[in-house]
Protein backbone atom coordinates (compact mmCIF):
# COMPACT_ATOMS: atom_id res chain seq x y z
CA UNK A 1 0.00 0.00 0.00
CA UNK A 2 1.71 3.23 -0.98
CA UNK A 3 1.94 5.77 2.03
CA UNK A 4 0.79 9.61 1.36
CA UNK A 5 4.16 10.98 1.53
CA UNK A 6 5.12 7.89 -1.73
CA UNK A 7 1.74 9.11 -3.12
CA UNK A 8 2.25 12.97 -2.50
CA UNK A 9 5.47 12.01 -4.70
CA UNK A 10 4.34 10.14 -7.47
CA UNK A 11 2.01 13.42 -8.04
CA UNK A 12 4.89 15.40 -8.45
CA UNK A 13 7.10 13.63 -10.67
CA UNK A 14 4.01 13.21 -12.97
CA UNK A 15 3.23 16.89 -12.64
CA UNK A 16 6.99 17.63 -13.41
CA UNK A 17 6.61 14.72 -16.28
CA UNK A 18 3.17 17.11 -17.53
CA UNK A 19 5.38 20.73 -17.37
CA UNK A 20 8.25 18.96 -19.83
CA UNK A 21 5.52 17.90 -22.17
CA UNK A 22 4.16 21.21 -22.09
CA UNK A 23 7.72 23.11 -22.37
CA UNK A 24 8.20 20.62 -25.34
CA UNK A 25 5.14 21.40 -27.32
CA UNK A 26 5.65 25.15 -26.74
CA UNK A 27 9.69 24.86 -27.96
CA UNK A 28 9.96 22.27 -30.03
CA UNK A 29 7.30 21.53 -32.21
CA UNK A 30 7.35 24.00 -34.73
CA UNK A 31 11.19 24.18 -35.41
CA UNK A 32 12.20 23.03 -38.42
CA UNK A 33 14.38 19.96 -38.15
CA UNK A 34 11.14 18.50 -36.61
CA UNK A 35 8.43 19.44 -39.27
CA UNK A 36 11.31 17.61 -41.92
CA UNK A 37 12.41 14.73 -40.46
CA UNK A 38 9.18 13.94 -38.54
CA UNK A 39 6.55 15.28 -41.39
CA UNK A 40 8.21 16.55 -44.70
CA UNK A 41 10.62 13.28 -44.80
CA UNK A 42 8.19 10.57 -44.57
CA UNK A 43 5.70 12.06 -46.92
CA UNK A 44 8.25 12.36 -49.95
CA UNK A 45 10.05 9.15 -49.02
CA UNK A 46 7.08 7.04 -49.50
CA UNK A 47 5.93 8.93 -52.45
CA UNK A 48 9.15 7.84 -53.81
CA UNK A 49 8.04 4.43 -53.33
CA UNK A 50 4.94 4.90 -54.91
CA UNK A 51 5.56 6.27 -57.68
CA UNK A 52 5.24 3.56 -60.77
CA UNK A 53 3.90 1.17 -58.15
CA UNK A 54 0.37 -0.29 -59.31
CA UNK A 55 -0.84 -0.46 -55.58
CA UNK A 56 -4.35 -0.24 -54.29
CA UNK A 57 -5.59 2.47 -51.80
CA UNK A 58 -5.77 -0.48 -49.33
CA UNK A 59 -2.37 -0.88 -48.73
CA UNK A 60 -1.07 2.54 -49.82
CA UNK A 61 -3.22 4.44 -46.91
CA UNK A 62 -2.32 2.04 -44.04
CA UNK A 63 1.53 2.21 -45.07
CA UNK A 64 1.19 5.88 -45.22
CA UNK A 65 -0.40 6.29 -41.64
CA UNK A 66 2.15 3.83 -40.24
CA UNK A 67 5.29 5.63 -41.92
CA UNK A 68 4.05 8.98 -40.46
CA UNK A 69 3.59 7.64 -36.75
CA UNK A 70 6.97 6.13 -36.97
CA UNK A 71 9.07 9.18 -37.99
CA UNK A 72 6.70 11.92 -36.25
CA UNK A 73 6.79 9.76 -32.90
CA UNK A 74 10.11 9.40 -32.38
CA UNK A 75 10.98 12.61 -33.94
CA UNK A 76 11.20 14.65 -30.65
CA UNK A 77 13.31 12.93 -28.14
CA UNK A 78 16.58 13.04 -30.46
CA UNK A 79 15.63 16.76 -31.21
CA UNK A 80 14.89 17.94 -27.67
CA UNK A 81 17.85 16.35 -25.69
CA UNK A 82 20.86 17.48 -27.80
CA UNK A 83 19.20 21.11 -27.95
CA UNK A 84 18.79 21.25 -24.53
CA UNK A 85 22.45 20.34 -24.02
CA UNK A 86 23.83 22.57 -26.45
CA UNK A 87 21.69 25.53 -24.45
CA UNK A 88 23.21 24.20 -21.15
CA UNK A 89 19.68 24.01 -20.03
CA UNK A 90 19.81 20.10 -19.85
CA UNK A 91 22.01 20.65 -16.97
CA UNK A 92 19.64 23.11 -14.90
CA UNK A 93 16.90 20.57 -15.19
CA UNK A 94 18.29 17.18 -14.19
CA UNK A 95 19.77 19.21 -11.06
CA UNK A 96 16.06 20.48 -10.07
CA UNK A 97 14.52 18.17 -7.56
CA UNK A 98 12.80 15.89 -10.37
CA UNK A 99 13.96 12.10 -11.61
CA UNK A 100 16.14 11.09 -14.83
CA UNK A 101 12.86 9.03 -15.22
CA UNK A 102 10.15 11.70 -14.77
CA UNK A 103 12.31 13.85 -17.38
CA UNK A 104 12.25 11.26 -19.98
CA UNK A 105 8.75 10.60 -19.53
CA UNK A 106 8.03 13.98 -20.15
CA UNK A 107 9.79 13.52 -23.37
CA UNK A 108 8.14 10.64 -24.33
CA UNK A 109 4.57 11.92 -23.78
CA UNK A 110 6.12 14.85 -26.27
CA UNK A 111 6.68 12.38 -29.05
CA UNK A 112 3.58 10.20 -28.45
CA UNK A 113 1.31 13.64 -28.65
CA UNK A 114 2.95 14.62 -31.59
CA UNK A 115 2.55 11.30 -33.19
CA UNK A 116 -1.03 10.12 -32.62
CA UNK A 117 -1.31 14.08 -33.81
CA UNK A 118 0.27 14.26 -37.03
CA UNK A 119 -1.24 10.65 -37.86
CA UNK A 120 -4.33 11.77 -37.71
CA UNK A 121 -3.84 13.70 -41.44
CA UNK A 122 -2.62 10.59 -43.44
CA UNK A 123 -6.35 8.59 -41.95
CA UNK A 124 -8.40 11.83 -43.19
CA UNK A 125 -6.63 12.12 -46.43
CA UNK A 126 -7.18 8.53 -47.18
CA UNK A 127 -10.80 8.71 -46.03
CA UNK A 128 -11.54 11.93 -48.44
CA UNK A 129 -9.08 10.90 -51.05
CA UNK A 130 -8.96 7.11 -51.62
CA UNK A 131 -11.33 4.15 -51.55
CA UNK A 132 -9.56 3.12 -48.61
CA UNK A 133 -11.66 2.60 -45.55
CA UNK A 134 -11.76 1.34 -41.74
CA UNK A 135 -13.49 -2.03 -41.02
CA UNK A 136 -12.44 -1.21 -37.27
CA UNK A 137 -12.15 1.94 -35.69
CA UNK A 138 -10.83 0.86 -32.16
CA UNK A 139 -8.46 -1.30 -33.51
CA UNK A 140 -6.99 2.06 -35.59
CA UNK A 141 -6.96 3.70 -32.48
CA UNK A 142 -5.48 1.80 -30.18
CA UNK A 143 -3.35 0.53 -33.01
CA UNK A 144 -1.67 4.05 -33.46
CA UNK A 145 -1.58 5.37 -29.78
CA UNK A 146 0.12 2.01 -28.80
CA UNK A 147 2.93 2.64 -32.07
CA UNK A 148 3.18 6.36 -30.92
CA UNK A 149 4.03 5.24 -27.68
CA UNK A 150 6.81 2.76 -28.22
CA UNK A 151 8.00 4.70 -30.82
CA UNK A 152 8.46 7.83 -28.42
CA UNK A 153 10.62 5.42 -26.10
CA UNK A 154 12.60 4.41 -29.00
CA UNK A 155 13.40 8.27 -29.89
CA UNK A 156 14.28 9.02 -26.00
CA UNK A 157 16.41 5.94 -25.95
CA UNK A 158 18.02 7.07 -29.06
CA UNK A 159 18.53 10.45 -27.91
CA UNK A 160 21.07 9.07 -24.79
CA UNK A 161 24.54 9.39 -26.01
CA UNK A 162 25.59 12.70 -24.86
CA UNK A 163 25.80 14.98 -28.05
CA UNK A 164 25.24 19.18 -28.01
CA UNK A 165 24.49 19.22 -31.50
CA UNK A 166 21.11 17.47 -32.67
CA UNK A 167 22.65 16.50 -36.28
CA UNK A 168 24.71 13.90 -34.66
CA UNK A 169 22.15 12.43 -32.80
CA UNK A 170 19.55 12.38 -36.02
CA UNK A 171 22.47 10.48 -38.07
CA UNK A 172 22.45 7.67 -35.67
CA UNK A 173 18.71 8.02 -35.63
CA UNK A 174 18.32 7.15 -39.13
CA UNK A 175 20.89 4.67 -38.81
CA UNK A 176 18.68 2.72 -36.62
CA UNK A 177 15.12 4.15 -37.80
CA UNK A 178 15.64 3.53 -41.63
CA UNK A 179 16.89 -0.45 -41.59
CA UNK A 180 13.79 -0.99 -39.63
CA UNK A 181 11.97 0.68 -41.81
CA UNK A 182 12.03 -1.42 -44.48
CA UNK A 183 11.99 -4.74 -42.75
CA UNK A 184 8.51 -3.58 -41.56
CA UNK A 185 6.96 -4.68 -44.29
CA UNK A 186 5.35 -1.30 -45.15
CA UNK A 187 7.03 -1.18 -48.25
CA UNK A 188 6.79 -4.66 -49.38
CA UNK A 189 4.38 -7.69 -46.83
CA UNK A 190 6.62 -9.41 -44.80
CA UNK A 191 5.58 -12.98 -46.32
CA UNK A 192 6.70 -11.20 -49.65
CA UNK A 193 10.20 -10.92 -48.24
CA UNK A 194 12.91 -12.68 -48.60
CA UNK A 195 13.46 -15.46 -45.67
CA UNK A 196 16.00 -13.61 -44.31
CA UNK A 197 14.13 -10.70 -43.69
CA UNK A 198 11.22 -12.40 -42.20
CA UNK A 199 13.37 -13.54 -39.16
CA UNK A 200 14.34 -9.64 -38.67
CA UNK A 201 10.95 -8.22 -38.99
CA UNK A 202 10.05 -9.31 -35.53
CA UNK A 203 13.02 -7.35 -34.23
CA UNK A 204 11.07 -3.88 -35.89
CA UNK A 205 8.65 -2.41 -33.44
CA UNK A 206 6.80 -0.95 -36.97
CA UNK A 207 6.37 -4.41 -38.00
CA UNK A 208 3.72 -4.76 -34.96
CA UNK A 209 2.03 -1.33 -35.17
CA UNK A 210 2.02 -1.57 -39.37
CA UNK A 211 0.05 -5.03 -38.54
CA UNK A 212 -2.28 -3.60 -36.33
CA UNK A 213 -3.23 -0.76 -38.68
CA UNK A 214 -3.30 -2.91 -42.02
CA UNK A 215 -5.65 -5.21 -39.83
CA UNK A 216 -7.89 -2.20 -38.77
CA UNK A 217 -8.15 -1.45 -42.67
CA UNK A 218 -9.43 -4.78 -43.03
CA UNK A 219 -6.20 -7.10 -44.44
CA UNK A 220 -4.99 -9.77 -42.86
CA UNK A 221 -2.47 -8.98 -40.06
CA UNK A 222 1.19 -11.13 -40.40
CA UNK A 223 1.24 -11.34 -36.76
CA UNK A 224 -1.89 -11.91 -34.63
CA UNK A 225 -3.35 -8.56 -33.01
CA UNK A 226 -3.03 -9.87 -29.37
CA UNK A 227 0.49 -10.79 -30.10
CA UNK A 228 1.40 -7.17 -31.96
CA UNK A 229 0.07 -5.25 -28.22
CA UNK A 230 2.03 -7.63 -26.72
CA UNK A 231 5.43 -6.71 -28.30
CA UNK A 232 4.32 -3.40 -28.58
CA UNK A 233 4.01 -3.04 -24.38
CA UNK A 234 7.43 -5.03 -24.28
CA UNK A 235 9.49 -2.41 -26.86
CA UNK A 236 8.17 0.44 -25.08
CA UNK A 237 8.98 -0.92 -21.38
CA UNK A 238 12.39 -2.11 -22.74
CA UNK A 239 13.47 1.09 -24.08
CA UNK A 240 12.42 3.60 -21.60
CA UNK A 241 14.21 1.37 -19.15
CA UNK A 242 16.96 1.36 -21.15
CA UNK A 243 17.25 5.44 -21.71
CA UNK A 244 17.04 6.25 -18.20
CA UNK A 245 19.81 3.12 -17.29
CA UNK A 246 22.35 5.10 -20.48
CA UNK A 247 20.84 8.66 -19.37
CA UNK A 248 22.23 8.11 -15.19
CA UNK A 249 24.99 6.21 -16.24
CA UNK A 250 26.22 9.65 -18.77
CA UNK A 251 25.20 12.03 -15.94
CA UNK A 252 27.24 9.96 -13.22
CA UNK A 253 30.31 10.39 -15.41
CA UNK A 254 29.62 14.04 -16.07
CA UNK A 255 28.62 13.76 -19.71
Amino acid sequence: MISASGHSLWRRQAHASLVILKKNVLLYYLKPPVLIFGVVFPVFFFLAFKMGRNVPPGGVVPGMVAMALWFTASAIGPLVTPWERGAKTWERLISTPVSIRSILAGDVLSGFLFGSAVSVIPVILGLLLTDAHIVNLPLLVTGILAGALTFASLGVLLSSPPASSPSNIMLLSNLVRLPLLFVSGIFVPIEQMPAWAGWVAPLSPLSYAVSLIRAAYGSVPYFPVWLCFLMLFLFTTVMFAASCRFHKMYRAKGL
